[in-house]
């Protein structure tokens, strides 16, 4: 005798005989998923992965089942738009590049600042209050008329795609995004210890911290070290030449500040490699960084 045709759950003008071998609803083909034996429905199915908790790296993030590197894309869109809005709007990188002190004229003329005031010239920079050019330079490049022009933007967005992908997929979406911006900011910096006078532009400093990263990532994992080191010494090649036409200070900056994150990620121990104490740690960090800020500000502007 035949059995009677029953509906899926979620279809009732499907006549179906397979059911759910969880819950043991009636599911046609179209609501059918493979299972170890037989077949779940859609629901279950999703409450199953709710339930499954997300392997996790040896640096606390977690690893993503070959997802998309999300973060290293959005980095290079939001470095082109800023490219775009340069070309339409030039001014963009004296108002928002990374400038420690100058003195600026009613004229727009700059002079090298000293220390003190001087009387119609206006302190500007991350001395005269404007402590976003820390970050907000990181993300712009040299204009078109520039000898380098668009190809600073180019090589950048070529090293962090490259990069980039390997690294997120490593430290997971947040800890990389945390790396990105404290090795950008490590690299503005060291610029204003060390060249306040200086505009400097560029993802150059947090590009050397993805550098630095991927090569403390791969000792970490014991890879062959070979194309690694040859990998290193060519960024370290780079950042010589570079300084002819960019600034060093900022690529040094951001290579030793990604190095330093990454090593912390990578070689604390165990019990100390939870996203309460990395976030604790992160917080220590940009919090030193702005100490030295203030304490260069503080000599910038009251020197005699």
């Amino acid at each position: 005798m035949e059995a009677a045709a029953t509906a899926c759950y979620r279809h009732p003008s499907f006549e179906t005989y397979v059911r759910c071998t969880r819950c043991d609803r009636y599911i046609c083909p179209d609501c059918m998923r493979e299972a170890a034996v037989g077949h779940h429905c859609v629901e279950c199915v999703k409450e199953g992965q709710r339930s499954v908790r997300r392997a996790r790296s040896v640096f606390g993030g977690e690893v993503p089942a070959a997802e998309a590197p999300v973060v290293t894309y959005v980095l290079i869109v939001l470095n082109v738009l800023a490219y775009v809005v340069e070309v339409v709007r030039p001014a963009t990188v004296e108002r928002f590049g990374m400038l420690g002190a100058v003195l600026v004229g009613p004229d727009g003329g700059r002079y090298y600042y000293t220390g003190g005031t001087s009387p119609g010239l206006e302190l500007t920079g991350v001395a005269g209050g404007e402590w976003y050019r820390l970050l907000t330079g990181a993300f712009l490049h040299l204009p078109p008329d520039a000898s380098f022009g668009v190809m600073h933007l180019v090589f950048n967005m070529l090293a962090l795609w490259n990069i980039g992908r390997v690294v997120e997929g490593q430290l997971g979406r947040v800890r990389y995004t945390a790396l990105y911006l404290l090795s950008a900011l490590g690299g503005s910096v060291l610029v204003y210890l060390i060249s306040p006078d200086t505009m400097a532009v560029g993802a150059s400093g947090a590009v050397f911290g993805l550098a630095a990263s991927f090569y403390v990532i791969s000792r970490r994992l014991g890879r062959d070290m070979r194309p690694v080191n040859q990998f290193m010494a060519g960024f370290l090649i780079w950042m010589v030449v570079s300084a002819l036409f960019t600034s060093w200070e900022g690529h040094l900056g951001g290579l030793l500040t990604g190095g330093l994150v990454t090593y912390g990620l990578a070689y604390a121990p165990a019990r100390l490699r939870t996203s309460g104490v990395q976030l604790a740690g992160g917080v220590a960090l940009v919090a030193l960084l702005a100490v030295v800020v203030a304490v260069r500000t503080a000599a910038l502007t009251g020197a005699a």
